[in-house]
């Protein structure tokens, strides 16, 4: 597997658990629950923005890799 697909991957799982994070936020009864749910998505947010910036970047450096 090369690097741009393991980041890819990461990227693909990233979203899940953003998206995981903010069902849980929702569905959580315990108020406090909720804002450690809801802080944690708006974290794994920015790591999927730096993920996509590096996959934009290896596949401007690495044509190869584009939409792999």
């Amino acid at each position: 597997m090369t690097v741009a697909s393991n980041v890819k991957q990461c990227l693909i799982t990233i979203k899940g658990i953003e998206a995981q994070l903010s069902s849980l936020a929702l569905n959580s009864l315990d108020k406090e629950a909720q804002a450690l749910f809801h802080e944690t998505s708006l974290t794994m947010a920015d790591i999927k923005k730096d993920l996509q910036y590096r996959v934009l970047e290896l596949e401007r450096q690495e044509p190869q890799y584009k939409g792999s």
